[in-house]
């Protein structure tokens, strides 16, 4: 991690933390092999970053006092629309999503999500939590992205999407289309991503309906996985 976030159970004070939990005191420990005196890098959750000062440190706990110094690196005008994928995929989705900035996600049905997907453990609050968590220690990031679940396709295109994509440009990827993804396009942007298999016509003619233009890669299919990243980097990480 690239920054180790602190909740509100972890402050006593504003400028004072102690940190019980097991996976950051191994990080600090093992990873980072700190001593009394070291500094590392924080985020308060949804807040600012800086640098944190051990005071005290033993196998159950680490105190530390805060010099609280930057905002939050700026998050990316995009709204992630995703068919339900895999639950091996779905964790890596959420932390890449969350570490390049996004704020907002839906992982929606269509035809070709299997039923089971939705039974996912992966999907709890919890789970996804831990998972946006990781996202954000990487990037150096702070402020949690929200996650909607739409199980139903047909009344979430027609009844939602349409208000929600309002003042967005809106962009569905979909291999075989005419046009080209364009690059850094320097506006807010909804960009919905099918499952494996891609989504089917209806759901298509149902995206274009609610103002998605389809746009491709390329040739090459690529996963849910590797898409997310690609189209996310391609439409705002170019300089």
């Amino acid at each position: 991690m690239n920054l180790l976030l602190l909740e509100s159970k972890d402050m006593q004070g504003e400028q004072r933390a102690r940190i019980t939990t097991a996976r950051q005191l191994r990080h600090i420990h093992e990873t980072l092999k700190l001593k009394k005196g070291d500094t590392f890098v924080v985020g308060k959750l949804n807040g600012k970053i800086g640098s944190a000062c051990i005071t005290h440190l033993d196998s159950a706990a680490i105190e530390a006092e805060i010099e609280w110094q930057n905002d939050p690196p700026p998050a990316i005008p995009l709204t992630l629309v995703i068919a339900l994928p895999r639950p091996k995929m779905l964790k890596r989705i959420v932390q890449t999503a969350t570490t390049m900035g996004v704020k907002q996600i839906f992982f929606i049905n269509a035809w070709k999500v299997e039923k089971s997907y939705w039974q996912s453990p992966w999907l709890t609050e919890e789970k996804l939590y831990d998972n946006c968590v990781l996202g954000l220690e990487q990037a150096k990031d702070t402020v949690l992205p929200a996650i909607h679940q739409k199980k139903l396709f047909k009344p979430f295109v027609e009844d939602e999407l349409p208000e929600l994509v309002r003042n967005t440009r809106n962009l569905v990827a979909h291999p075989g289309s005419a046009t080209t993804c364009p690059v850094n396009i320097g506006e807010p942007c909804t960009l919905a991503i099918g499952p494996e298999g891609g989504f089917t016509p209806y759901e298509i003619e149902k995206l274009i309906e609610s103002g998605f233009e389809p746009v491709h890669l390329g040739q090459r299919i690529l996963r849910v996985e590797t898409a997310v990243p690609a189209l996310t980097a391609r439409l705002f990480c170019h300089d």
